[in-house]
């Protein structure tokens, strides 16, 4: 696969950037709820206080819909993310819990897409958890075992039954979800954000988080906003202020490529029938998606961890799309030839549990942090409980899920470099079994001869 003249992006690829950036932050304001950080979270989180009746002021350190709300592979699941097998291992009884709120939450962003007629592409597919391997296989049907117990929906067959590429073994299709475009749909909460009474600041990045007189001080580079609750709406970013309980996430850097257009019967001859995104089954996930422009978007399989805040504006290491595009080649032969188009990545957040968590740092400050890979659904789902739990004084069930009762949390394992290369070590040690096996089965020698 050629990568001999790919566009590496420091936004998305999925869109421009928008071309009415709002103003930042420049008087002293008050309010009686201020949200930090305008991804899907923080924007529905203020969306659904203003619905509320709430006077609300959210503050952005680069424009609503920057960071990985707009820069992920657009799949929107309907399924809890991280290692389901080990969740279930080490939080069973909070598996019933975490299937019911990741079902909701993918419904919940149909419905607002739905509401607000938001034109991103949105096709209710479902998703599927798809093996490259009889092992990974193995591994499928004891995830579909422990969803299903949980009450998630989802089908198990092989790569025909499920309509997914021929190169695939077979694989769980969770019922629930699709595919879209999330440059559009984050720049579309963007414009409902910007016409509500929401009062809406731009290239306004929160220094320093403080109290004073009984309330919560903001402090900007131009401004201060007093209020008397907040909300750290900040995921990846909310290392940078002291005030964030210590070891909440692992910022983490992962990166999306995509193809140049495919011919239609190209893409046809792989059998891709359902449309759905694929999710491959190793311990670092590959992701791989059509897209309408006839192009695939794939990414993710190695973890880049982020060593100190303010998080750096990066664009992907050429090494590491080359190695995406080695998997793909491996993924599609038939289409080893095509040539990647475009490069993007964008920080996300990983907890020690591989859980989302929401709680409170005190009284009258909350935050909602880390849907571990699958925030597209369970962002703006959470940020709109988090709004109704400030105005009702009670959480909802779904909430209750997730919530921290104090804000302690034990520090990551296998988290660091070395723990990340180990585990994508692992994986590819996998791949090259599994390899030797289908050349085996085959025919073909295990080791190539020397001359």
């Amino acid at each position: 696969m050629n990568t001999d003249h790919v566009t590496y992006s420091a936004f998305t690829g999925w869109v421009d950037p928008p071309a009415d950036v709002q103003g930042q932050l420049e008087a002293d304001l008050d309010c009686r709820v201020a949200v930090i950080g305008g991804g899907i979270n923080g924007m529905s989180t203020a969306l659904r206080l203003v619905e509320r009746g709430q006077d609300v002021v959210l503050l952005e350190a680069e424009f609503c819909g920057h960071g990985s709300s707009s820069r992920n592979a657009g799949q929107l699941a309907g399924a809890p993310g991280g290692d389901i097998q080990l969740l279930n291992l080490l939080s069973r009884k909070k598996m019933p819990g975490m299937m019911r709120l990741a079902e909701r939450a993918a419904h919940h962003v149909e419905d607002f897409i739905a509401k607000h007629d938001i034109d991103c592409e949105y096709e209710a597919t479902g998703n599927a958890f798809a093996a490259v391997s009889r092992g990974q296989m193995g591994r499928v049907r004891r995830v579909a075992k422990i969803v299903t117990r949980a009450g998630g929906h989802v089908e198990v067959g092989t790569a025909a039954e499920l309509g997914i590429p021929r190169s695939f073994v077979g694989g769980m299709r969770e019922v629930v979800g699709g595919r879209m475009n999330p440059g559009r749909f984050s720049l579309g909460m963007r414009q409902v954000l910007l016409d509500s009474s929401a009062r809406v600041f731009e290239q306004t990045k929160v220094t320093d988080v403080t109290r004073e007189a009984g309330r919560v001080v903001l402090t900007t580079p131009q401004g201060r906003v007093r209020a008397d609750r907040v909300v750290m709406a900040t995921n990846a970013f909310a290392g940078e202020w002291n005030i964030t309980p210590k070891h909440l996430s692992v910022p983490i850097y992962v990166i999306e490529v995509e193809t140049e257009p495919i011919a239609p019967d190209r893409l046809a001859a792989l059998g891709w029938t359902s449309g759905m995104g694929l999710v491959t089954q190793h311990a670092i996930m590959e992701n791989y998606r059509l897209t309408p422009r006839n192009t695939i978007v794939f990414g993710v399989r190695r973890l880049e961890r982020g060593t100190s805040y303010p998080l750096p504006e990066k664009v992907p290491d050429p090494g590491l799309v080359e190695e995406l595009a080695g998997a793909f080649a491996t993924r599609f032969p038939s289409l080893a030839d095509v040539k990647v188009q475009r490069a993007w990545g964008g920080w996300i957040a990983i907890t020690s549990s591989w859980l989302p968590v929401a709680g409170q740092v005190s009284d009258d400050i909350y935050y909602s942090i880390a849907c571990n890979g699958h925030g597209l659904a369970q962002a703006p789902y959470v940020g709109t409980l988090i709004a109704d739990a400030i105005v009702d004084g009670h959480r909802h069930e779904d909430l209750e899920t997730l919530w921290q009762d104090k804000p302690k949390f034990p520090a990551p394992m296998m988290m660091g470099r070395l723990g990340l290369r180990m585990i994508w070590a692992v994986d590819r040690f996998n791949d090259s079994v599994n390899g030797s096996r289908r050349n085996a089965r085959r025919g073909a020698p295990l080791v190539e001869p020397t001359s």
